[in-house]
C-alpha cells in the first residue's frame, strides 16, 4: 500500500488549512424561486378568468 495520502488531520497546521478552504457548492448560489412562483399564479388567475367569462 502506497504511504503518499497525508491526511489533513494529521498535524493542526495541515487540518486548520483544509477547514478554511472554501468549498465550490458553498460559492454558487441558487437562483429565486419568485418568478416562478408569480408565473404560476398569474396563469391560475388568467385561466380563472377566461372560465369565468366562457361559463358565466
Amino acid at each position: 500500500m502506497s504511504d503518499n495520502y497525508t491526511d489533513p488531520s494529521g498535524n493542526t497546521a495541515q487540518f486548520r488549512a483544509f477547514v478554511d478552504s472554501p468549498e465550490p457548492a458553498a460559492a454558487a448560489q441558487t437562483p429565486s424561486r419568485l418568478p416562478l412562483i408569480a408565473g404560476i399564479g398569474v396563469a391560475v388567475v388568467v385561466v380563472a378568468l377566461i372560465a369565468w367569462l366562457v361559463l358565466g
